[in-house]
C-alpha cells in the first residue's frame, strides 16, 4: 500500500515538473455570468526553480518507493 502511494506521488511530481518545464505561463479565462465579468482573466506563471525541483523531488520519491519492502511491518 505505502509503496504504491509513494510511487504515485513521485510520478505525479515528475509529470507536473515536466509540464511546468514545457509551459512558461497559462492564462485563465474570465468567468462571466449573464454577460457580466465575475472573475477577471488571470495569468499564472511558474517560478524559475519549480520545474527542476518538482522533477528531482519526484525522482527521489520514486526511487524511495522502490526501497520500501513489499510488506511493511505494522
Amino acid at each position: 500500500m505505502w509503496r504504491s502511494f509513494f510511487l504515485a506521488i513521485g510520478v505525479y511530481c515528475v509529470i507536473l515538473g515536466a509540464e511546468a518545464l514545457a509551459v512558461q505561463s497559462a492564462q485563465l479565462k474570465p468567468r462571466t455570468s449573464a454577460g457580466k465579468v465575475v472573475v477577471p482573466a488571470k495569468t499564472v506563471s511558474t517560478p524559475e526553480w519549480a520545474p527542476w525541483s518538482l522533477l528531482s523531488a519526484g525522482a527521489v520519491v520514486m526511487i524511495y518507493s522502490f526501497t520500501i519492502p513489499a510488506r511493511a511491518a505494522g
